[in-house]
């Protein structure tokens, strides 16, 4: 029997999805205003108390930020899973970068060429973005070359049952509209044992990729994870403003994610963290925001791993030194 549990959280936030892209290290944002939304946790575990306690756990944390928050969670040995505004969709920033890889493998059967390789190693664990606009380039048709259409990466969000992601198909990988349950649905896919879509090399390679991502990019969904685990992660983030001319409410705020996966010595669990709205204080350095979206990553991190491995050693990211270094909306 599989036990269900839900939770509201109050959280603060608005959802328009248009516009220019901002400089990656703008001056501080204008005051901002948001309206209260509902958000719901929704948990179901094989363990009814662990349901309850991680719906309840999870929407205390979200309802501690003041941002917009979706995540999706699963733990296959409890047969857990918790969700949260998981449909929604988000501006991607290098999160799209997993697609990119997982779609390249899915194209050539899982055996990359020396170039590929060092291309897809550059774009996740460095979070490279002219790798990582080559490799979207080459799995696109070029017919209009100042718009690469991304068809064969669609064929593969079509293989794997992706379909609430939206690329973009001007060339903007960054700006591709991605939701928590299928970055959740991707992570399954990669550190599963189905052949169905990827091989068993091709799932090897890209969680080996991600377990390699560099210390400083090292954060987000990790936080609290067991320090016995082995941990998969890539991060993306902007500052992004939708409309210059008219005031709305996140211009100049940040939209921070994370993806991690666990596994080795029993662990075999994801999580997809989706953020935005993560507020620049008048006359404060931009940088605010982006440490904001990444608190909120880890608080919902640390609460989940806290009650899913009672008593785990976590793990504690060095932490980011600075977000100039990824604009994450390049062609």
């Amino acid at each position: 029997m599989r036990w269900v549990s839900t939770f509201t959280a109050a959280a603060i936030g608005a959802g328009v999805v248009a516009g220019p892209v901002a400089a990656a290290t703008p001056s501080a944002a204008a005051p901002q205003r948001g309206e209260a939304v509902t958000s719901t946790v929704h948990c179901t575990s094989k363990d009814r108390e662990l349901a309850k306690k991680l719906s309840d756990d999870i929407a205390g944390a979200l309802a501690s930020r003041k941002s917009m928050a979706s995540l999706s969670f699963y733990d296959r040995p409890t047969k857990t899973r918790c969700t949260s505004d998981a449909a929604k969709k988000y501006d991607s920033a290098s999160v799209a970068k997993t697609i990119i890889l997982a779609a390249l493998l899915y194209q050539k059967g899982g055996t990359l060429t020396e170039a590929e390789d060092a291309l897809a190693r550059k774009m996740i664990t460095e979070s490279d973005n002219a790798s990582a606009t080559t490799l979207w380039k080459q799995l696109s048709d070029l017919t209009d070359p100042a718009k690469p259409n991304p068809v064969k990466i669609q064929e593969f969000l079509d293989k794997a049952g992706m379909d609430h992601t939206v690329l973009d198909k001007e060339g903007s990988w960054g700006l591709t509209q991605v939701t928590a349950d299928d970055q959740a649905k991707l992570l399954r896919l990669f550190s599963g044992d189905d052949d169905a879509v990827l091989g068993s090399k091709a799932r090897a390679y890209a969680l080996g990729l991600m377990s390699h991502v560099q210390s400083t990019q090292r954060w987000g969904a990790t936080a609290g994870a067991p320090l016995d685990s082995v941990i998969q992660v890539k991060n993306g983030w902007m500052q992004r403003s939708q409309n210059a001319d008219v005031e709305s409410f996140d211009r100049g705020d940040w939209k921070v994610n994370s993806m991690a996966a666990l596994t080795e010595n029993g662990y075999d669990s994801g999580l997809a963290i989706l953020t935005e709205n993560n507020r620049v204080p008048e006359g404060h350095p931009a940088k605010e925001g982006w440490d904001y979206g990444i608190k909120t990553i880890e608080t919902v991190s640390r609460t989940i791993y806290r009650d899913i491995y009672p008593g785990a050693e976590g793990y504690d990211p060095s932490g980011p030194s600075s977000p100039a270094a990824e604009p994450s909306t390049a062609k």
